[in-house]
């Protein structure tokens, strides 16, 4: 009897026996508990791209509360999360092989609750210097970084043929936070709610007032109750324990810095144009209330991400990925015709309509360039475990492990596009009062990734 009930125990928290390429394993018990953990995974994601762009929409109403910011700090604070999301993604991608998929979910999610408390503090006191603002952001980045670990860990669940939808489902339901945020913290900041904790209102000159802790507080009961979902609900997979020697060697292959580039440029403008797009509109177009749009484009982007894994297992990735580059270099041209400039003013529909389409394109491109890294490094791997004469469960196992750390190191480059796009647009519009130069600079990298995709993947895309 004992026996029987051991394996049962043993299963709901580490689970020795994970075999998801055996179709019949998959069917019983495999699919359930992939799924359990995907959708334990999905609103955990999800809630730390809240708290990563938190700054995007707190910045936009720093001055209104009090605060006496520049135009390029402000930027700077909406930036400053995807400098520490892009570097702490690179030890998050090696995390789970390490501690585990359920222990680190928790912990990752539970850590946020501190930046956003002392946020909530921190814009209740008009005489809060710059500085800590500074170091808010920089702990709001470690949001950032959870996309790392959480798309490693979920990619070592799935069979290849069901790891670009998972992964798109996963990192696209996981985008959508940046448009929940932007959508929820302008109607929170308008109620009184946590009057308890000290929260105070301030008058604006139209007679509303605006409750700014709440952007920031109004998170911290999901985070709880989700960190406790992880640690409860998920699992660990002894099959994906490593060493961090053990993932190290994927840094040589050069398949792995290729791919970089290219997710900086899909997932670097979908994660670089949330965080600077209502700072931009507000500057180009100050008549506008931008909280009222600005969750519209990282929602489109975070829904096409989830289809373009989808579409990509159909028809490749890398075909989706080079007309899509084709799609942003057009959009990214389009862009300057609507911008405002030798005294004309510009037309926001128009504005707001082609920065849509970048956001749809970006979050589509983001979704094939991962289904792209999936496909490449797992039959790189096993090609090279084979030839060393290791067996099929070697292969499989090592593939999966490198694969992982590759989605997790290529996620960390891809980060930096979130500092890079609002800070460029913030320095382009101190220097010349337009952001034309940053989107000149934009239009030549999507005309580069066009060239890269075709010339290195695109001539064998009948191999996917």
């Amino acid at each position: 009897m004992s026996h029987s009930t051991t394996p049962q125990k043993v299963a709901s928290r580490v689970i020795t026996d994970w075999r998801p390429e055996d179709p019949l394993f998959w069917q019983q018990s495999g699919h359930g508990v992939a799924s359990r953990n995907l959708w334990i995974s999905v609103p955990c994601l999800l809630l730390a791209f809240c708290v990563w762009m938190l700054f995007s929409a707190v910045a936009v109403n720093l001055n209104k509360v009090g605060f006496q910011f520049s135009t390029d700090q402000l930027f700077m604070l909406t930036a400053l999360p995807s400098v520490s999301g892009a570097l702490l993604r690179v030890p998050y991608s090696f995390m789970v092989p390490v501690f585990g998929g359920r222990r680190w979910t928790a912990l990752s999610t539970g850590i946020l609750i501190i930046p956003c408390v002392w946020l909530g503090f921190a814009v209740e006191d008009t005489s809060t210097p710059f500085s800590t603002f500074m170091v808010i952001a920089l702990l709001c980045g470690f949001a950032g970084a959870n996309f790392a670990s959480s798309m490693a860990n979920i990619s070592f669940f799935f069979p290849k043929q069901k790891q670009g939808g998972a992964l798109g489902i996963n990192g696209g339901l996981g985008n959508l936070g940046v448009s929940v945020m932007q959508l929820f913290a302008p109607l929170a900041i308008s109620v009184s709610m946590f009057a308890v904790f000290g929260a105070t209102g301030v008058t604006q000159a139209d007679g509303t007032v605006i409750y700014l802790a709440n952007a920031a507080w109004v998170w911290v009961p999901f985070l709880a109750v989700f960190t406790l979902a992880a640690w409860f609900g998920m699992n660990e997979l002894a099959t994906s324990k490593a060493s961090l020697r053990a993932q190290l060697p994927v840094l040589k292959r050069k398949h792995l810095w290729i791919m970089s580039f290219l997710y900086l440029a899909t997932f670097g403008s979908f994660i670089g144009f949330s965080a600077g797009f209502a700072m931009l509109s507000k500057a180009q177009f100050p008549e506008v209330n931008i909280l009222h749009f600005a969750f519209c484009g990282p929602l489109v982007g975070a829904l096409a991400r989830s289809a373009g894994g989808a579409i990509s297992d159909r028809l490749g990735g890398t075909r989706v990925t080079l007309v899509n580059f084709v799609l942003m270099a057009v959009f990214s041209a389009l862009l300057f015709l609507t911008l405002p400039s030798q005294g004309a003013d510009g037309n926001f529909m128009a504005f707001f309509a082609v920065f849509l389409m970048l956001f749809l394109t970006a979050g589509l491109g983001s979704g094939s360039t991962f289904q792209m890294i999936s496909v490449i490094f797992r039959k790189l791997t096993l090609e090279r475990v084979k030839s060393q004469g290791g067996s099929e469960e070697i292969a499989m196992r090592e593939a999966a492990t490198e694969t992982a750390a590759a989605l997790g190191f290529i996620s960390a480059i891809g980060a930096i596009g979130g500092f890079f796009i609002p800070k460029a647009f913030g320095t382009s519009l101190a220097l010349t009062g337009s952001p034309a130069g940053a989107m000149k600079v934009f239009l030549v990298f999507y005309i580069a990734c066009v060239v890269i995709t075709w010339a290195i993947y695109g001539r064998h895309s009948n191999k996917k």
